[in-house]
């Protein structure tokens, strides 16, 4: 028997301490389900596949003072060097770096400029024909850059006539999956798709479409540009050492910056996203425990509180077990209150945080998962407690009053 009816009078007596951790679980609940539901969106996002070998590549970023050589020639020249260098794949000039979170981005229209139609928005980057194989990304259909399709020019006039998309942004701009071959624009210039690739992400992993993604035939070399080099594996801190001294030993009138690694670069891009991870770990250990200290208390109060009560239920052949279950009993009536306030929150805390932050709907199965943790959590915390109470004797229960 669960002898339900005395422990609620008993809970009335004592409503303040009862009324005070039934709002704490309730709070708990709430916080915690967010937590988890947001802790593993973030993991997901974070362990994301960007389609590159990031372990393989880094970038190094090139800023020319000197006056007295051709940029487009010294520049195809450092890229001979460095695919010559022991230990690399390849390497490409480009004007922007995956992941980096620094890029270019435009809508790339299905129709000319002026005339209406659809634009997919896509970042880009600007490569010649090694870009591919720098990147380590595979090609689903078509094929690659020719060397004679690749512009390099300092006249922004003058453009390719040829583009490289990720399968994301093919399947976007032409969903019955025809792409290749057809015409995409940017404002009125004309682009014709000549190869797909499989899996490739942008700048910013953030961005609503990061797995858009139009790579052009063109090089404009200027004083402040980057270089994508890809290594073999195992390879890289070793490449890394001495590339910035070979490419000063063949022009010193320039400054080498931000020779960085690829997952380097992602990890600082998602730095944000990592402290506010740990944050919310931190977050719930900390609320997890305090929930359990202060149901560890409420039930030590309450035992120093009904010692003649416990006394006296023993004297009249109440066995430990009974003793025990009472204080569960207890403890489940307020957890189940607190848990029903908790959940109905965490629903519509997570609604809030869908419409201010457009963060994913919160999934139920966090909501019950965490109601379930808590329980577990609250009757753990108390067996202690009622084990202790459960060894009074009834002779010194009722001489302590």
């Amino acid at each position: 028997m669960l002898e339900i009816k005395p422990i609620i009078n008993a809970l009335r007596r004592s409503k303040v301490g009862a009324i005070l951790l039934l709002i704490q679980i309730a709070i708990t609940t709430a916080i915690v389900s967010n937590a988890a539901f947001i802790i593993q969106d973030r993991m997901t996002y974070l362990q994301q596949e960007t389609g590159y070998p990031e372990q393989d590549i880094f970038s190094i970023t090139v800023m020319t003072y000197g006056k007295d050589r051709d940029l487009s020639q010294q520049f195809e020249e450092d890229e001979a060097l460095l695919r010559n260098l022991p230990g690399v794949v390849d390497a490409a000039l480009s004007n922007a770096v995956p992941l980096s979170g620094s890029g270019s981005a435009s809508g790339m229209g299905l129709k000319p400029a002026p005339e209406p139609g659809r634009n997919v928005r896509a970042g880009y980057l600007f490569g010649d024909d090694h870009m591919l194989n720098t990147l380590g990304v595979e090609l689903m259909e078509g094929r690659n850059f020719a060397s004679d399709e690749v512009i390099v020019t300092q006249d922004p006039g003058k453009v390719p006539n040829v583009a490289i998309v990720s399968s994301t942004f093919a399947l976007e701009a032409y969903p019955d999956g025809d792409g290749l071959g057809k015409l995409m624009y940017m404002g009125d210039k004309p682009f014709k798709i000549i190869g797909i690739v499989d899996k490739m992400k942008g700048p910013w992993l953030k961005d609503d479409r990061p797995d858009n993604v139009v790579i052009f035939p063109y090089i404009k070399a200027e004083t402040y540009q980057h270089i994508i080099v890809r290594t073999e594996p195992g390879q890289r801190a070793t490449v890394m050492q001495t590339v910035e001294d070979k490419l000063l030993a063949a022009y010193d009138k320039r400054v080498f910056t931000n020779v960085i690694t690829l997952d380097e670069n992602k990890r600082q891009y998602n730095a944000s996203d990592t402290l506010m991870l740990r944050m919310l770990m931190v977050l719930i250990v900390v609320l997890v425990a305090i929930t359990a200290l202060g149901i560890f208390g409420l039930t030590l109060f309450n035992i120093s509180k009904r010692t003649r009560q416990i006394g006296t239920r023993r004297a009249l052949g109440a066995r430990k077990s009974d003793i025990i279950r009472y204080f569960l009993v207890e403890n489940t009536l307020i957890c189940s209150g607190g848990l029903i306030i908790g959940c109905t929150a965490a629903v519509l805390m997570g609604q809030q945080l869908l419409q201010r932050f457009s963060l994913p709907a919160l999934e139920f199965q966090y909501v019950a998962g965490t109601a379930i943790m808590v329980l577990v959590m609250t009757l753990v915390a108390v067996i202690f407690p009622a084990r202790r109470a459960a060894q009074i004797s009834p002779s010194v229960a009722t001489r302590s009053i």
